[in-house]
């Protein structure tokens, strides 16, 4: 192993090991980016062109682009700062990103919920109800995953059914996680920057529930439309009592809701260590280490016949660790250009601006930095912005409602389009989804930001 360390030294350039004085700021062209649109052009083309051959080698097409970007980054900018940029992305932002969505899941794959569930446009109405009103207190990935099951069971009979798992996406997944920290990861980053729990709460309250009604409505008229035409199909079924089985599992999702909220009030009494430039917040370990803890005993006391009954599998979290992966390491050049390169230009934005720059750019970036980027950008401390409603309102309703205009823009869409397909149900490819939010949820969202940001009802109202 020595032998291999020092012929490695003589045949990298020297500058690779360069001393602790070494800056880890970096600064990218354009060029850089290629590899993050070459996963993002992956997950949306081979689907489509092979997709047996996708499904069997997704991992090894995401860490082709990784390493694509890695190494000609590593011989540019030398050990030292690549592995600063690193350790960022995957101990930073990854891991603790993949450990809470495998707690999610996990611990919602164990809670079975059964009952006399036969689709129909009433029933999914108050599934999507249900679960936007979750999802802001058990977080997106919890509602999502808790939900999904029943209403795929509950809707099999049906022939037209993709719709009722696409606004699932749109309302469950993305936007019914406005209305607290716990919701959506962008609200928690500015939670640990010193916004408090409940802004979100009472500010998005009224953006989350304009929009949510206006989908909502939509919705039923379409699945009205469907089951109109296949009420001929509707089974009868022997009744079966409501119930939930699991029930252990609920009280480890609070668990999980008690570990995040910890994790970010304590965040500066626990103290931190320095990793290769970067601040690790030993609160955030100590809360990633809980939340795996969680997992395991979750998984330990879950009976394995309530998991398979469940229709549980390890696929959908392994396609998202996998694919994740390479995104947020091709992503370091996207936001380092956002970061050093254009944040000055953001500081004069009107909110309408800020709205829809945050939102299209989270919907294909990793939108907690995205959010971070443009809180930082407005120049102003957290206090500050919190009286500047109308900006911060912009800044944290994009990163969260346009969240649902792809299937990358947050990960509970990929893990619920994962179940569905598990479960044989068609859904649209990566353009044909943007092709729903796109007619769906677009003119709902031109609708907000004229209301909200345009006209300042906000002010009209209060």
């Amino acid at each position: 192993m020595n032998r291999i360390f020092f012929l490695v030294c003589f045949i990298l350039p020297s500058h690779l090991f360069a001393g602790s004085s070494t800056s880890y700021d970096v600064s990218f062209n354009l060029i850089w980016i290629l590899p993050f649109v070459g996963i993002l052009l992956s997950i949306a083309i081979f689907p489509l062109v092979n997709n047996h051959f996708w499904h069997n080698n997704f991992g090894k097409i995401s860490a082709f682009w990784a390493l694509l970007f890695s190494l000609p980054f590593l011989l540019k900018e030398g050990l030292l700062v690549s592995s600063h940029w690193f350790v960022h992305a995957i101990f930073i932002e990854y891991i603790p990103f993949i450990v809470l969505l495998l707690a999610l899941f996990t611990i919602s794959g164990g809670i079975m919920i059964r009952g006399n569930f036969v689709g129909s446009p009433k029933l999914n109405l108050i599934f999507l109800i249900t679960g936007t009103v979750l999802a802001s207190w058990m977080g997106t990935t919890g509602a999502a995953m808790l939900l999904i099951r029943p209403v795929i069971r509950a809707n099999k009979w049906r022939k037209n059914r993709t719709h009722v798992k696409i606004f699932f996406i749109f309302l469950v997944a993305n936007i019914g996680g406005s209305l607290t920290p716990l919701g959506d990861p962008p609200l928690f980053i500015g939670f640990l920057k010193g916004v408090d729990f409940f802004w979100t709460t009472k500010y998005m309250f009224l953006p989350m529930v304009f929009v949510s009604l206006l989908l909502l409505l939509i919705f039923y008229f379409i699945d009205s439309f469907y089951y109109k035409k296949e009420i001929s199909l509707r089974p009868t079924t022997e009744k079966i009592d409501f119930s939930i089985n699991g029930k252990f599992n609920l009280l480890l999702l609070v668990g999980v809701v008690i570990s995040v909220i910890f994790s970010g009030n304590f965040k500066n009494n626990l103290g931190s260590i320095d990793f290769l430039g970067n601040e690790l917040m030993l609160s955030f370990l100590y809360r990633d280490i809980f939340l795996l803890f969680l997992t395991i005993v979750s998984y330990k006391i879950t009976a394995f016949s309530l998991r398979q009954e469940n229709g549980f599998s390890w696929f959908p979290i392994t396609e998202v660790a996998k694919l994740f992966a390479g995104i947020f390491i091709t992503v370091i050049p996207a936001i380092s250009i956002l970061k050093l390169d254009y944040s000055g230009s953001f500081s004069n934005l009107s909110s309408t601006m800020y709205f829809w720059l945050t939102g299209v750019l989270s919907a294909f970036l990793d939108n907690a930095p995205t959010y971070l980027v443009f809180f930082t950008s407005t120049n102003l401390a957290a206090p500050e912005l919190m009286h500047d409603v109308i900006t911060l309102l912009a800044i944290s309703s994009g990163a969260v409602f346009m969240g649902a205009l792809t299937y990358i823009g947050n990960a509970p869409n990929f893990m619920v389009r994962s179940i569905a397909e598990e479960n044989g149900i068609p859904m649209p490819s990566f353009f044909g989804y943007m092709a729903w939010s796109v007619a769906i949820l677009v003119p709902i969202l031109l609708i907000y930001s004229y209301l909200w940001f345009y006209l300042d009802i906000f002010n009209f109202i209060k």
